[in-house]
C-alpha cells in the first residue's frame, strides 16, 4: 500500500490539510483522492478548511508522468482534477489556504479555490506556465483565473504565462497576503477560525451565490475542451 500523502488534522474547529509527497506535491490520482476524502470528513467534522503544502513547494501541478502517458490517461487525471478544484471552489465551509512555495500550472488553480490565499515570503514561483510550454490554457484555468485576478493582470497571466514572486502574485490578485515563512502555519491557522466563527448557512449561501455561475461554466465545457486540447 502506497504512503499516505494527506495529512489530516484538526485544532478547534480547523482542519488542517497537508499535501506532502515528499517532492513536489503533484497531483496524481492518489494525492486528488486523498485530497477529496479529507474534505469530506473537514465538511462532517470542522468548521474551516487549511490547506497547506510542504516547506518550498505548495503543488506543482498535474503529475507530467500521467499527462505524458496517453489522451486517455491524461483525461481521465484532468478530469479527476476538474473534481478537485471545483469542490475546493464551492465547499460549504471556509477554505484558507497557506501557499508554502512553488505553485504552478494546476498548483497556481488549487490557490486561486481558496476563499483567503496567504503564501509564505520566498524566491517561490506562481502562475500559469502553459503557454510558454507549449499549451493552451484550458477552460477550467481560464475561468478560475478570471474569477480571482484583477483584470489588467488576466492577459499577462494566461496569455503571456506570466510567473510572479510571492509579492507579484498578491498584487495580480493570486495571494491576499504575503508573510514570512516561519509565521505562515500560525497565520493561516488564525485566519481559519476566525472564519469558522462566521455562521455557517449565511457563509455557504454567500459563496453559492458569487461562484455557482463560474462553476456551471466550467462544467459544461470542461469535457469539450480537454478532448479538444488533447486532440481526442
Amino acid at each position: 500500500m502506497s504512503e499516505p500523502l494527506v495529512r489530516y488534522t484538526q485544532e478547534d474547529k480547523v482542519a488542517v490539510v497537508t499535501m506532502d509527497d515528499g517532492k513536489a506535491n503533484a497531483l496524481s490520482a492518489q494525492m486528488i483522492d486523498e485530497l477529496l476524502a479529507a474534505l469530506e470528513r473537514a465538511e462532517r467534522e470542522a468548521g474551516a478548511v487549511v490547506l497547506a503544502g510542504r516547506a518550498e513547494k505548495f503543488c506543482a501541478g498535474f503529475d507530467l508522468r500521467v499527462m505524458m502517458s496517453g489522451p486517455d490517461q491524461a483525461i481521465a487525471l484532468l478530469t479527476r482534477g476538474a473534481e478537485l478544484l471545483l469542490r475546493l471552489f464551492e465547499f460549504p465551509l471556509p477554505v484558507v489556504m497557506a501557499v508554502t512555495g512553488h505553485a504552478l500550472a494546476g498548483g497556481v488553480l488549487v490557490v486561486c479555490t481558496g476563499d483567503v490565499r496567504i503564501g509564505a515570503d520566498g524566491p517561490y514561483k506562481l502562475g500559469l506556465n502553459e503557454v510558454a510550454i507549449g499549451m493552451p490554457v484550458p477552460l477550467l484555468a481560464m475561468e478560475l483565473a478570471r474569477a480571482r485576478l484583477l483584470p489588467t493582470e488576466l492577459t499577462r497571466a494566461t496569455l503571456l504565462a506570466q510567473i510572479y514572486n510571492p509579492t507579484e502574485a498578491r498584487a495580480a490578485g493570486y495571494l491576499d497576503q504575503v508573510v514570512a515563512p516561519d509565521a505562515l502555519a500560525a497565520t493561516a491557522l488564525a485566519e481559519g477560525k476566525r472564519l469558522a466563527a462566521l455562521p455557517r448557512a449565511a457563509y455557504t449561501g454567500t459563496k453559492q451565490r458569487l461562484r455557482a455561475a463560474i462553476a456551471r461554466t466550467i462544467r459544461d465545457g470542461h469535457a469539450a475542451d480537454v478532448q479538444r486540447a488533447l486532440g481526442k
